[in-house]
């Protein structure tokens, strides 16, 4: 299974802007149908209505393989935490967990919601399992789970889980941006 990563409006949402982060991770399908084109819908950010309708045609009518099965619901609740719809995207990416709960994308994603919805715990946790299944995308992981640490007090946890992401992935500027805000203070030895 190839998974991609979406553009830049998930922590854009949050408040994070302007520095762009992906909105999710995206798990392909594979073949001419409605979960091709759920995914095609979601990598291009077309969260319309057809869009949607598109994702369930392949969840609801047609016989898909159980992979695309979970993929779509992934791919569905990236369409949704795109219109900010939280209650639907959570239900897909719990959907996905309970069909398949080593799926790492599910997990982030849901992370991701978590932490739009101002539940930094979870949004941690979430982010944390996600990279405990070695999720594709452990930059964003660490990013998202650094940016629930700083909102949850922790500023060791976040300085070290936005280096982290900024290590993993040099070339991705949002984990440098909000580096530049931390000060790191060598305390005497006493």
């Amino acid at each position: 299974m190839k998974y991609i990563l979406l553009g830049t409006a998930a922590f854009a949402l949050m408040g994070m802007s302007p520095a762009p982060a992906p909105t999710g991770a995206l798990v392909s399908s594979l073949g001419g149908s409605s979960a091709e084109s759920c995914y095609n819908a979601a990598v291009e950010r077309d969260a319309s209505s057809t869009s949607l309708s598109e994702c369930n045609a392949a969840i609801g009518a047609e016989a898909i393989p159980f992979a695309d099965l979970v993929a779509t619901y992934v791919n569905r609740g990236v369409l949704q935490l795109i219109r900010a719809d939280y209650s639907a995207a959570e239900a897909d990416f719990n959907r996905a967990m309970s069909m398949q709960a080593t799926q790492p994308e599910a997990w982030l994603n849901k992370g991701i919601a978590r932490y739009q919805q101002g539940d930094f715990k979870a949004a941690r946790e979430m982010f944390s399992r996600a990279l405990e299944l070695k999720t594709h995308y452990a930059a964003l992981a660490y990013f998202g789970r650094g940016l629930a640490n700083e909102d949850s007090g922790d500023v060791r946890g976040a300085y070290a889980d936005l280096r982290k992401a900024a290590e993993l992935s040099p070339s991705w500027s949002a984990p440098q941006e909000q580096l530049v805000r931390f000060k790191v203070v060598r305390r005497p030895n006493s």
